[in-house]
């Protein structure tokens, strides 16, 4: 996974927003990157998705690329986003050099976000959206350590994959809706050592801004960021995607 103009990466926490139902996850980095003033440090190899090329925002130089890392030098986190869909032949090639970058880049952590399609949650998931999967265990040295102190509670499959057949949670749980989250899952290393946890966000396509507002604010308090100080900031990039608000005068 090649790269351009990347920066000491040793000691960050990765934040990997998954391809999922709603866009949840990138829209929760768009977030992260426009309010924490986040910027591009790195393009990394886009041979894994369906080629585009876009303006940048901000009238910035260059182009936008698939698949890009942003960071903040004091900041202790650093995000992918990805803008195109991943090709299905080349589905583990990439997540197997994904695993390959974050161990060689010394990395100290890894959190993933993902959507999970809302239609198949149970009654008892009713209670909350944000649900989380600890891979291995987070210590008080983990920069994910805040995960156990948060109510936020354990995701288990709502479904399973096939019909007919028993949910064994011993195994990574069916994520419906969640993209490729379970293969990047069920595909760790046996030697894998670095924390890894993902959150998930039960959702539904349409207007999706408070969810993704809900994760990433969810995302800087595991981070140990100070969501007081955050002036959350929409992305140019959002202008209009989500159609303009209704004349209320229409409702009296």
């Amino acid at each position: 996974m090649p790269l351009l103009n990347i920066e000491n990466l040793s000691g960050k926490t990765l934040i990997i927003p998954v391809v999922s139902t709603a866009n949840v996850a990138q829209l929760s980095v768009d977030l992260l990157i426009s309010s924490l003033g986040l910027v591009r440090i790195a393009v990394l190899d886009s041979k894994y998705f369906i080629p585009l090329v876009g303006s940048r925002v901000n009238g910035e130089l260059g182009i936008t690329t698939p698949f890009e890392l942003y960071g903040k030098g004091e900041l202790g986190i650093i995000v992918l986003q990805q803008r195109s869909p991943i090709l299905k032949a080349m589905k583990q090639e990439l997540i197997d050099d994904l695993f390959d970058f974050v161990q060689k880049s010394g990395i100290a952590g890894v959190l993933v976000l993902s959507g999970v399609d809302l239609s198949n949650r149970s009654d008892e998931q009713m209670l909350t959206p944000t649900y989380q999967l600890q891979l291995n265990s987070l210590h008080l040295s983990s920069p994910l350590h805040r995960l156990n102190e948060f109510p936020i509670p354990k995701y288990t499959s709502p479904v399973p994959q096939k019909p007919g057949a028993n949910n064994d949670e011993s195994q990574v749980p069916f994520i419906p809706g969640g993209g490729i989250t379970h293969r990047i899952l069920s595909s760790l290393p046996e030697t894998w050592s670095i924390p890894l946890a993902v959150l998930l966000r039960f959702a539904l396509d349409g207007d999706n801004r408070a969810d993704a507002h809900s994760l990433a604010s969810i995302v800087a308090q595991v981070m140990g960021i100070d969501i007081t100080s955050i002036q959350w900031k929409q992305p140019e990039s959002w202008s209009g995607l989500f159609g303009t608000p209704h004349d209320q005068s229409l409702y009296g």
